[in-house]
């Protein structure tokens, strides 16, 4: 998330009550995940086992619960609680803002497109040119739409990613404020839910194609002239590169990603990287032409348990 000026790192630090190491006139520009900063960002951390992680990445800003050393050139905003103060930071620079009719008046709607009963259009969401809304579709504020785009019923675009740290009262939830961008041509089936980036974008990319009921997390970024079929579920901060095919109730778990072109089988579990321009099957996935050998071994086991006990 970018703020619409560049702050000081004192502006910044009074807006959260919390002591700064750097100078006063340190440029801030913005808030991001770890995985998605960029110089002039604000990054968060607060377990010593990521401290090193959060100080050698991209941000220039680490907002901390410890005072160390600081790095040339960057800069450490001193907190007792980050992930409070992260969630504070991101409520006063995007604050949210109760709807006050279906379809906001501050929403940019394209020529030609169809809007169908009972759609809910946020504040500031771009919906581009000869788009079709279905009924009852939800699109949460902020999102952009791009042109050609079909969504069908019932589905929700832009609810909050599913991130939350464990507190001794229970779970804390951690602000979702990015965006979800839908690019041109896409096609989103019914009762299917994509979360918005917690600062950043969940994208998807130009021409993919997505069955009903699919669950796509928060940061993922899926690419172009993709199919996913049914009940698919991936989790957040994924990359799936561009004409992937994942077909019905694959699960995939967080920070992949999975290369060009791959071909991931019906009911497989995906916890690790795939390679471009390969099929995988199974739970955990692996090759599909290993699985199937190793589904084809299995099969003759009992007659090798029989000849063992001769």
């Amino acid at each position: 998330m970018k703020f619409s000026r560049t702050y000081s790192l004192q502006e910044i630090a009074g807006i959260i009550d919390v002591t700064f190491v750097g100078d006063h006139n340190f440029p801030v520009k913005g808030m991001n995940e770890i995985h998605v900063v960029e110089p002039g960002d604000i990054v968060f951390v607060d377990h010593p086992k990521y401290y090193s992680k959060a100080l050698e990445s991209a941000a220039t800003v680490v907002l901390i619960n410890k005072e160390v050393d600081c790095p040339e050139g960057k800069a450490l905003l001193i907190s007792n609680d980050p992930f409070t103060d992260f969630n504070r930071l991101t409520s006063h620079f995007k604050p949210f803002r109760a709807a006050s009719e279906s379809v906001s008046s501050a929403a940019v709607i394209g020529e030609g497109t169809i809007i169908q009963p009972n759609v809910f259009i946020g504040n500031h969401v771009k919906i581009g040119n000869n788009c079709l809304i279905h009924p009852n579709v939800t699109i949460y504020d902020h999102c952009v739409i791009g042109n050609n785009v079909v969504i069908h019923a019932g589905t929700v675009l832009g609810s909050d990613g599913f991130y939350f740290q464990k507190r001794p009262h229970g779970f804390d939830k951690l602000n979702s404020v990015g965006r979800v961008i839908i690019e041109d041509h896409v096609e989103i089936g019914a009762a299917c839910t994509i979360d918005k980036g917690v600062t950043g974008d969940t994208t998807i990319g130009r021409g993919t194609k997505i069955d009903n009921q699919v669950q796509i997390a928060h940061d993922t970024i899926i690419g172009k002239k993709c199919l996913i079929a049914s009940q698919v579920g991936i989790a957040g901060c994924n990359i799936i590169e561009d004409e992937v095919t994942i077909w019905g109730q694959v699960g995939l778990k967080s920070g992949l990603t999975i290369g060009k072109g791959v071909e991931i089988y019906a009911q497989s579990g995906v916890g690790m990287d795939l390679e471009p321009g390969k099929t995988y099957f199974g739970s955990p996935a692996i090759e599909a032409r290993d699985k199937f050998r190793e589904m084809a071994f299995l099969r003759y086991l009992p007659k090798l348990l029989e000849k063992i006990k001769k």
